[in-house]
């Protein structure tokens, strides 16, 4: 009988290169951060990207073999070990949402594509939903150090390229004058994202040196403050504040997850069915794209729309919607060719983790967003407990980007899906616990009424 090796396997070395690909691209970049609009306008009017540097497409070349490797080592490590899903559920919506809001408008969409970029997200989604307690220990304090080496490294740039890393042309925020700190992250919201995200993961994992532990948050709160979003402002304040409700009313929050036990938690469940079946017969029924698009022709809904900035943006993507309402318009939505047909170079995306799947992925996509959305949050507040409210901490911050990001959009890898992996980490690690304490509750439970 062959016996599989087990081992650590080496998952927790994909996040700090993520982060590493992402810091050299802005490195090689030479960018002028104060003219980082015109840049895309000018990459967008030349139909494509920029020439890249060699030294960048090899390094992804490696990252992209890391995953593959890592992502393999880990399903099949999982799989010939016999062990089981985690939670059967977390791992069947990941895979049922990638079919339906990446394999299905990738062949079925109004522009069909598929590459093998689109590969990367399953293989990591998948191998993210087997965690077990070691893997996640070990992906968590990875990913820790290596956000504070990425924020630490955009600060010693300050001095030698200021350009590179900060915005000074800046006036939309609260201090006027004060330039916005970018970093190497590919925008100051993106920077402030990922500052909150380290700042979570110090809190639920600080380090062994309190002094360590103090300059770590000096220095995660100082990016934190001088990225200057809003977003990531308002998401590590509901965040911190969810930390510090969870680790004091535990298991009440533990029970709002848990629909075996809590009707709460069923009612909810039922209004979010409720509510998805209802957009689905809104659409097919009461034709509600053409109602939505005749509502922002109103002055009262270009009114309410202005007000975020994005209602071009919206009013674009559920045209598309309305013109393909079953599979959407496809992948290759927001590329350079489609935001220069529109003449909207800096709609990189929806702008709206929801609208952008209708435009993207039709409504197939969205249930399957919708979906997963759902999963994740059910079992951030089932494991809030047992994570310490790491987990529903990561799921606000996802869910408050999804007003005007895209953070669950499974297109590749990097920073943008680097939150995202790591709340499937953290809940599927947690699932993993809780199956192996039943089992051996049951194991040892008979021996116990023997013994007595």
């Amino acid at each position: 009988m062959i016996r599989w090796r087990t081992g650590p396997g080496f998952l927790f070395l994909l996040f700090p290169a993520m982060l590493a690909l992402a810091g050299l691209d802005v490195l090689l970049s030479g960018r002028d951060l104060t003219q980082a609009f015109l840049d895309l306008e000018r990459e967008t009017q030349a139909f494509g990207e920029a020439t890249r540097n060699p030294i960048l497409a090899w390094t992804q070349r490696g990252v992209s073999l890391l995953l593959i490797a890592a992502s393999l080592e880990r399903i099949t490590t999982h799989f010939m070990q016999s062990r089981p899903l985690p939670s059967v559920v977390l791992t069947g919506t990941f895979l049922f949402y990638w079919f339906t809001g990446v394999l299905a408008p990738g062949l079925l969409g109004a522009h069909p594509q598929l590459t093998h970029e689109y590969g990367y997200s399953l293989l990591l989604g998948f191998a993210a939903t087997l965690t077990m307690a070691d893997d996640r220990e070990r992906i968590l304090t990875a990913s820790r150090n290596g956000l504070f080496v990425f924020m630490l490294a955009g600060i010693v740039l300050v001095p030698w390229n200021p350009a590179l890393v900060l915005d000074a042309s800046y006036s939309q925020g609260l201090l006027p004058g004060v330039p916005r700190f970018g970093g190497l992250a590919a925008h100051p919201v993106s920077m402030g994202m990922l500052a909150q995200t380290a700042l979570l993961l110090l809190w639920a994992r600080p380090l062994q040196r309190r002094w360590l532990t103090m300059l770590c948050w000096l220095l995660g709160l100082t990016v934190l403050f001088f990225a200057q979003s809003k977003t990531a402002w308002l998401a590590f304040l509901i965040s911190a504040a969810c930390m510090v409700v969870v680790r004091n009313t535990a298991d009440s929050i533990e029970r709002l997850g848990d629909v075996r036990h809590n009707s709460f938690g069923v009612l909810m469940l039922f209004g979010v069915v409720v509510a998805v079946v209802g957009a689905l017969l809104a659409v097919l029924v009461f034709d509600l794209p053409d109602v939505i698009a005749d509502f922002f022709g109103t002055g009262q809904g270009a009114q309410l729309a202005s007000l975020t900035g994005r209602d071009r943006i919206w009013t674009v993507a559920l045209e598309e919607w309305s013109n393909n309402p079953v599979f959407g318009y496809g992948p290759t939505i927001w590329d350079s060719e489609y935001r220069n047909a529109i003449g909207m170079p800096f709609a990189v995306h929806g702008h709206n983790q929801f609208i952008d799947a209708l435009a993207r992925t039709g409504t197939i996509g969205t249930f399957g967003l919708v979906a997963w959305f759902v999963t994740l949050m059910v079992l951030s507040f089932r494991y809030a407990k047992a994570t310490r409210g790491l987990s529903l901490a990561m799921f606000l911050t996802l869910a408050l980007m999804c007003v005007s990001e895209v953070p669950l959009l499974l297109a590749g890898y990097g920073t943008d899906v680097f939150t995202h992996m790591l709340l499937v980490v953290t809940v599927a690690a947690a699932a993993s616990e809780r199956r192996r304490n039943v089992i051996a509750a049951d194991l040892y439970e008979p021996v116990i009424r023997t013994a007595a």
